[in-house]
């Protein structure tokens, strides 16, 4: 007996069923009851216990047992620990009728699951809140803050700067294989070399041109990109056109051509179509010996033709005036009358030398043989600190470093205008400054002229806009595209040295096929009293390359002799400089001539055709000389 009650117990606590006390008393009775007992060894409890026989299953079964009662036994526990039994036909849907405490440990959904998830509680806000916190953590550390400081610190700036496969404007070389600074195909024996000036000199820059048909639209080329203008500051005639200048045969091949006055509406209205090939804003160096082969277009006596190769200071872009306006070619350090307009102080008429007229034939009617025209040094050494230069700001001295866009001319070719009719091709090589000195005239012991034989001095020493000093020299009829002897090269090229501890040792020393030809010494442009002016500098400033052929009766005044379409050639440009100057000597944006913010934060001046001068749509910054109180 104490066996069954046990296991009744056990039953009634799995099953959840709460009986009366009559029911109870029933089932006891039924407990010790005969019938009970005689149906023993059939089956002792139904399949609801959990004692079954041989013949039991949790399966229901179509038939019965012949003389056994169907009712199931379910005992319970009265008042007072006492057994009580009962016996009633089995209803599963009792089982529903009451729940144990531990009920919800089995229960996958509760009866309150619904109602207490409903929303969102306090700590599941918390946790998702503490997620988001964790993740904004993890993005600042390892993105944000790296980005910004990448910016903030002008890592974006250097950038674009020192990485030569990323052109000015943020565009990506298309080229399949992209070149490297130095061009495989240069070959390895002219990789150094003996500098004029006594120095190891290893090769920095080359393009030998050999891949045919290369494209020089923006964004084409990693270091070379061709212009689409007209270039209005020289009163050119010929309209700039990336189409007319490519690759072919190893040389580099820029074409001008005519057009009939029935063309002419398809060519901007002008006569002719030319090419102007840059590195303005991806390639620059600063000292150096540059050198490039080419052909000259044209026969030994045409007279018309204007091949260029030259450097300007990447903070003047050729052809957008209004980026070179104040600072083209000015190449100065000083704060003295130089940096003002006309190169006069504010009362017209001082110093003495600069408002003097000066005479003809270097005395320009047309500017009323004015010493200068310049508007006077935009960013010069005045400026007061906080204006808008793009520095640096020399901390020991108080000041800026006054800056601009100087230019140094490997070569304009023409026909020889001093040598009459039986004259060939020459080549001019010069250096341009601003300010001027009076009369443009330079002091003889800082020019040398190393073969007197081909070079001479150039009787133009400069105008209202320029003070050049330079040198002609006869080029060699196989230099010439056209001609019974034509159809070769000539190398042209210059070696200078910007010295920033004694500027008056600074030089400049060209070569002229193939042949040293004369030098410019900083002591040439030294102070001028006279004037008010002091050392000028030669071309301290990161340098971009321009190759170019133009046509003009300003450079040219007769044409003569002149075929078209005709070719610049040439077949490759090289750059060396001393061993050891490291990338800044290679950067557009080097840390004591910094270019790259001061461009993107004045775009219109450089990508703006229309705009020629700077005023008004920037402001001129203030400096001490011109705005006096203003610092």
């Amino acid at each position: 007996m104490d066996i069954l009650v046990r296991s009744m117990t056990t039953r009634r606590i799995l099953s959840g069923l709460t009986l009366s006390a009559e029911e109870g008393s029933s089932l006891l009775s039924a407990a010790v009851a005969p019938a009970y007992a005689n149906h023993a060894n059939q089956r002792r409890f139904s399949g609801a216990s959990s004692i079954h026989s041989v013949n039991d299953s949790k399966y229901p079964s179509s038939t019965t047992t012949r003389g056994l009662d169907q009712s199931t036994f379910v005992p319970t526990i009265g008042a007072g620990g006492a057994i009580l039994s009962s016996k009633r036909p089995y209803n599963p849907a009792e089982l529903s009728r009451g729940r144990e405490p531990d009920d919800q440990l089995h229960d996958p959904d509760p009866p309150t699951y619904k109602a207490r998830m409903s929303g969102p509680s306090l700590r599941g806000c918390g946790n998702v809140l503490t997620l988001v916190i964790v993740v904004a953590i993890i993005l600042g550390l390892f993105l944000v803050y790296p980005v910004t400081d990448f910016i903030l610190s002008g890592g974006l700036r250097a950038l674009m700067s020192n990485n030569q496969f990323v052109n000015g404007t943020g565009q990506v070389a298309v080229l399949a294989t992209l070149p490297k600074l130095i061009d495989p195909d240069t070959p390895l024996d002219v990789r150094t070399r003996k500098g004029f000036d006594g120095e190891e000199y290893e090769l920095v820059f080359s393009d030998e041109f050999n891949e045919d048909n290369r494209s020089f639209y923006p964004g084409d080329d990693p270091f070379w990109e061709a212009l689409d203008i007209w270039y209005g500051a020289t009163r050119d005639e010929e309209w700039y056109d990336p189409d007319n200048v490519s690759t072919r045969d190893g040389s580099l091949r820029i074409k001008l051509e005519e057009f009939p006055d029935s063309y002419r509406e398809f060519n901007h209205n002008l006569t002719y179509k030319s090419a102007m090939l840059t590195t303005w804003n991806k390639f620059c160096f600063s000292n150096g010996y540059i050198e490039a082969r080419v052909q000259l277009p044209g026969q030994p006596k045409a007279a018309g033709y204007w091949p260029g190769l030259w450097i300007l200071g990447n903070l003047g872009r050729p052809g957008y005036g209004a980026s070179t306006d104040g600072l083209w070619p000015y190449s100065y350090d000083s704060c003295d009358a130089g940096v003002m307009p006309n190169q006069l102080d504010l009362d017209g008429i001082s110093p003495a030398g600069a408002a003097e007229l000066v005479p003809e034939p270097r005395g320009r009617p047309e500017y009323g043989y004015k010493l200068s025209m310049l508007p006077g040094q935009r960013l010069s050494a005045c400026t007061c600190k906080g204006e808008d230069h793009p520095g640096p700001w020399l901390e020991k001295e108080n000041r800026f470093r006054g800056r601009g866009a100087p230019e140094l001319d490997i070569i304009e070719a023409t026909k020889c205008k001093r040598r009459g009719d039986l004259a060939d091709q020459c080549v001019s090589q010069s250096a341009q400054f601003a300010p001027f000195d009076y009369n443009y005239d330079t002091i003889p012991d800082g020019q040398i002229i190393h073969s007197a034989l081909k070079t001479e001095v150039n009787y133009f020493h400069g105008s209202p806009t320029q003070q050049s000093v330079s040198a002609i020299s006869n080029v060699t009829n196989s230099t010439m595209r056209d001609g019974p002897d034509g159809g070769s090269y000539g190398v042209f090229g210059f070696e200078y040295f910007a010295n920033e501890n004694d500027p008056s040792q600074s030089y400049v020393s060209w070569v002229s096929d193939g042949e040293r030809s004369h030098t410019v010494k900083g002591i040439a442009v030294g102070p001028n009293a006279a004037v008010g002016i002091d050392q000028r500098l030669i071309a301290p400033e990161p340098m971009s390359i321009i190759l170019n052929l133009g046509i003009s009766h300003g450079f040219q005044p007769t044409f003569s002799g002149l075929t078209f379409p005709n070719e610049l050639s040439i077949d490759y440009v090289r750059v060396w400089q001393r061993k050891g100057s490291g990338e800044a000597g290679i950067s557009c944006d080097p840390p004591g001539y910094p270019t790259t913010k001061y461009i993107q934060d004045h775009l219109p001046a450089y990508n703006n055709l229309n705009l020629t001068v700077w005023e008004p749509t920037f402001t001129r910054p203030k400096n001490r000389l011109r705005d006096p109180g203003s610092c």
